[in-house]
């Protein structure tokens, strides 16, 4: 796998965590760069790691993680999402401050949005692949764009927390529902 395939690959395994991170910046409102870097390391790190786990599952035993996969990332998503709809009904000013990056939110969000990445790293193991560059590339590229997601929902939601948080969780359910149907192959 050349360079350029990898780099398309990356951005393509960075698409679910720029999407949540544009939500999580819509109902965050304001933020800095630690919001920003803290999105980045979250999904960054995560979508680094779950190559290299699935690299090593598919040395292992092959197809472990790709026939339930699609129901893992559909469950993660669809809590997830259904908290932050649950909260775009609150009226404190409070609850957006003190839940929204909190580490065990940011882990769900994380896991959920690699878990195409461990099935990935899966089939590395029956390629040539220099394996600790595509995750450090996977890594990196799903870092920026997290970063640069929390600041471009920022900017639109600002105005609008617990409408934008309304949509962030339909469009984490309804990307949790497009995860399922592309998994059982009804669409993809």
């Amino acid at each position: 796998m050349g360079v350029s395939e990898l780099l398309i690959l990356s951005v393509g395994l960075s698409m679910d965590a720029f999407a949540v991170s544009v939500c999580k910046g819509l109902s965050l409102g304001r933020t800095d760069l630690r919001e920003m870097a803290l999105a980045g390391v979250w999904f960054g790190g995560f979508q680094a790691l779950m190559p290299l786990l699935g690299y090593f599952l598919g040395i292992g035993f092959s197809g472990f993680a790709a026939g339930f996969s699609h129901w893992i990332a559909f469950i993660l998503l669809s809590v997830i999402g259904g908290n932050m709809i649950k909260e775009s009904f609150g009226n404190s000013e409070e609850d957006y401050e003190n839940s929204s990056m909190k580490a065990s939110t940011m882990f769900l969000l994380a896991v959920a949005t690699s878990i195409d990445a461990l099935a990935v790293g899966v089939t590395f193991a029956f390629f040539e692949v220099k394996i600790a560059a595509a995750v450090l590339m996977i890594g990196v590229v799903a870092f920026l764009f997290s970063a640069a997601g929390i600041k471009i929902g920022s900017l639109f939601g600002a105005k609008y927390r617990s409408r934008a948080e309304l949509i962030g969780g339909i469009i984490l359910v309804l990307l949790g529902i497009k995860i399922l149907l592309e998994g059982l192959g009804v669409f993809g």
